[in-house]
């Protein structure tokens, strides 16, 4: 048995599925009235049975609109008591005033206790078999006899066993119908909440790496530190700066020590910032131009095809993080192919599309199906997939979306879409 709702999305979708189910209740009590009255011509107490089911009819229509109205309530196990048992309590006035007992639609109460055991927690699903029991057992007492019309024993059993048949029929088909949409609501609820579970496992997962690229950070600071003093020191020896080759060396050991420095500050500031906070104010064209020089300068690569496809005058906020994501998707590129990387933008629905493209193999079936999932690599190394990964949930968390293919002409296409809301300050000016 699945798991019963507790306030959330199903026990809405299960309260529907009980208004659904009481609509057709009141037409199938309808229509037997009818026919037992004008069809059999068993007279009915027909006034005080109308009241009966236009009590149900207001409450149906009652909780339609309030479902209607609050659409995003939860629903919980009390109100669906409450729903059940006005089922049962009109259930058992309409059969108090067709005679009780000997009415065979007595046996529409198993189908208000198999409701009740799937939807219910475990002490409303006993007081509705209790609330049922005395109900059957109350009706064994009191009722109004059915005043039938003239005729003999058979007549009258014949009448009991149509009865019997029709309710038989309205059991299984309801149970069938519904049984199975209710369960259909839990298997939903079951998968959103794995995929809570699974995003608080990338979440966690990505907290974890943060700390831990937080605490290399902070320890590589001291070793680079001490290079950068011992390199300007051999720039200044005479071995070095008579050796015109061995200073460019050490110049260029400088840079990369430097490059390294900018790379550990720029992780200790992503980890002690907000994301926007601090951060320079530009425009749109304005920091893909730089993420892209950047990353040229800082690979020394002239692979990088880039070609902005839109000239936007929108202002929106230079944030690190999000320079690191192309990046990291610039990175994966050239490592799978290092001649030619080809990188797009456009806006569209205020919408900022960015695709990076590659000339390699390609992503495997694998890569593709478990996408944004952390160590999910087709490269064979440890660790491998942490960049990809990453950049999946900074989009998501930016109300973003990431969709990786394999190109028909070969290599891989990686494509973001940022909403510009999500990066834009407040006054952003036009396009």
């Amino acid at each position: 048995m699945p798991p019963k709702p507790g306030g959330d999305a199903s026990g809405r979708q299960n309260l529907v599925q009980l208004i659904e189910l009481r609509w057709i209740a009141l037409l199938g009590q309808l229509l037997t009235i009818a026919v037992v009255a004008y069809g059999f011509g068993i007279r009915l107490p027909l006034q005080a049975m109308s009241l009966v089911l236009l009590a149900l009819l207001l409450l149906n229509l009652a909780t339609t609109y309030r479902v209607r109205a609050l659409s995003r309530i939860g629903v919980g196990n009390v109100e669906l008591l409450a729903g059940l048992l006005a089922d049962v309590a009109a259930l058992t006035a309409l059969l108090y005033f067709s005679g009780g007992v000997t009415n065979p639609f007595i046996f529409l109460y198993p189908l208000q206790v198999t409701l009740g055991a799937v939807l219910l927690e475990g002490w409303a699903q006993w007081f509705i078999v209790a609330t049922t029991t005395l109900c059957f057992g109350g009706l064994s007492l009191w009722y109004v006899p059915l005043a039938l019309p003239n005729g003999g024993v058979e007549e009258l059993f014949e009448l009991h066993v149509i009865g019997l048949f029709v309710c038989f029929v309205l059991d299984a088909t309801l149970l069938a119908v519904f049984i199975s949409r209710i369960n259909r609501n839990f298997r939903l609820r079951d998968q959103r909440l794995a995929a809570m579970r699974q995003r608080a496992a990338e979440e966690d997962n990505i907290v974890r790496m943060g700390l831990l690229a937080s605490g290399a950070a902070h320890e590589l600071g001291t070793p680079m530190a001490t290079m950068a003093v011992i390199l300007g020191d051999w720039q200044r020896m005479d071995v070095f700066r008579n050796d015109p080759e061995l200073n460019q060396e050490v110049g260029d050991m400088q840079n990369e020590v430097q490059r390294c420095k900018q790379i550990v500050n720029g992780i200790l500031r992503s980890a002690g910032e907000a994301p926007g906070e601090a951060s320079a104010i530009t425009t749109v064209r304005g920091f893909l131009d730089e993420t892209v020089d950047e990353w040229r300068t800082s690979r020394s690569t002239n692979c990088l095809v880039y070609e902005p496809g839109f000239s936007s005058e929108r202002t929106i906020v230079s944030d690190a993080v999000l320079k690191q994501v192309i990046h990291n998707l610039l990175d994966n590129a050239q490592e799978a192919s290092p001649d030619w990387i080809g990188m797009t933008g456009r806006i569209e629905d205020d919408t900022l599309h960015i695709a990076v493209r590659d000339r390699g193999p390609g992503f495997t079936q694998k890569t593709l199906e478990q996408l944004g999932t952390p160590y999910n690599s087709s490269k064979g190394r440890p660790g491998g997939g942490l960049g990809l990964f990453l950049v999946f949930n900074v989009v998501r968390k930016l109300g973003g979306r990431l969709n990786a293919e394999n190109r028909a002409e070969g290599g891989a296409a990686v494509t973001l879409a940022l909403p510009l809301a999500a990066i834009s300050t407040p006054d952003h000016g036009t396009d």
